[in-house]
């Protein structure tokens, strides 16, 4: 089993210099290869394969001899990303790749091989660069397949490994409905579940709005190209560091707790996160909340625990249809949080029937029906 773990490293001011040779180089070469790439389907429809694009490197690095002071696998991974995101683009429509710049505040090179790590002394060794210092919060086991340098806006350097410990994924429990459970996520609260439980929306990015725009305006006065502007550049991306770092501890100890409960089955709403972010009303909400990212924490969580991940479609009327008759609410609002059922007269809080709803539509699944007789469009 795949595992990556992420470490904050110190590079000392030689280390740093070699780091940023390979960010240039490898930045160099992706975008060598995507001008290769471009040229040759303009002139024969036809595309360069990474192969190809690998073999012409002896020959470009006795143009460009510095590209020989870097490690050479670092740079056949940019071609070996780049011919990814060449293929994505063709067969997923994702978007074409962009030609990478030296003034984005993220650059990363990998290292596929010759990579050890000494816990004891806390030290990373990659080729080109040894003795690292690295804060190890935790060790690992297995193999270390590669290995990942990034530099953030913050001008922070971490180091993600990706390690195989040869484990197996566990057997997934038997899927029965009565250790089931149903989340519907939330603006008010993040997370409601059909048991009646409640996590809450911290909300870290409207909590620190006042203090990141006082320190947007204070970089706004600065003079372009200054050493102020570049010291307050620093401080407003570790501001917006730490609401992210504050976001992503929030969802992995939220998505956790849900997979280490006694639920065997855990059953989401599939929400169209992309499309909802285009409402300039709830565009800041929606994308402070993080529901992509928990959505993702918690697959792969239920996939190591060996729990069950089910998601119903985003197109069921979970929150507008009543969890006790199946009567419709169309003309239910947004800010409706509350709302009584013109068939049943049942009050529902808007946010557990949805969960509710949402565990019915599992259950309903688990017996096998086509189509649950509770989304049944003859109930409209």
């Amino acid at each position: 089993m795949l595992k990556g773990y992420k470490y904050l490293i110190k590079p000392n001011k030689e280390q740093i210099e070699m780091f940023e040779k390979h960010f240039g180089c490898v930045r160099f070469v992706y975008n060598w290869g995507l001008e290769q790439k471009i040229k040759t389907y303009q002139e024969t429809t036809k595309n360069i394969t990474v192969f190809n694009l690998i073999t012409s490197l002896p020959e470009l690095k006795e143009d460009n001899p510095w590209l020989k002071e870097i490690n050479s696998q670092s740079i056949q991974m940019s071609l070996k990303n780049l011919d990814n995101a060449y293929t994505r683009f063709f067969k997923e429509k994702k978007g074409f790749p962009k030609f990478k710049s030296k003034y984005n505040p993220k650059q990363s090179f990998q290292c596929p091989q010759h990579c050890s790590v000494d816990f004891n002394q806390s030290f990373l060794n990659i080729p080109k660069v040894k003795k690292i210092k690295t804060i190890f919060h935790r060790k690992f086991e297995g193999e270390i397949k590669n290995v990942t340098i990034s530099k953030v806006a913050s001008d922070k350097y971490y180091v993600s490994i990706l390690v195989e410990d040869e484990k197996e994924l566990p057997s997934k429990s038997k899927l029965e409905s009565e250790n089931a459970i149903g989340i519907d996520l939330g603006l008010k609260d993040f997370a409601i579940m059909s048991d009646g439980d409640r996590i809450s929306n911290p909300k870290y990015l409207k909590k620190s709005e006042k203090q990141l725009a006082r320190k947007q305006r204070q970089l706004s006065r600065k003079k372009k190209g200054s050493n102020n502007r570049n010291k307050q550049r620093k401080i407003v991306a570790k501001l917006h560091e730490k609401i992210a770092n504050q976001r992503k501890d929030f969802l992995h100890k939220s998505s956790s707790t849900i997979v280490h409960k006694n639920h065997g089955t855990i059953c989401v709403e599939d929400l169209n996160v992309k499309g909802m972010i285009k409402n300039h009303r709830l565009a800041k909400s929606i994308s402070d909340v993080g529901w992509g990212m928990f959505y993702s924490f918690l697959k792969y969580k239920c996939e190591w625990n060996g729990k069950n991940f089910l998601d119903i479609g985003r197109f069921e009327p979970s929150s507008k249809m009543c969890s006790t008759c199946a009567a419709i609410k169309s003309d239910l609002k947004l800010s409706d949080r509350e709302w009584k059922c013109i068939k049943c007269n049942m009050i529902h809080d808007r946010d557990i029937n949805a969960s509710k709803n949402i565990l019915h539509l599992l259950n309903c699944v688990l017996e096998g029906k086509e189509r649950p007789t509770v989304f049944s469009r003859s109930n409209k």
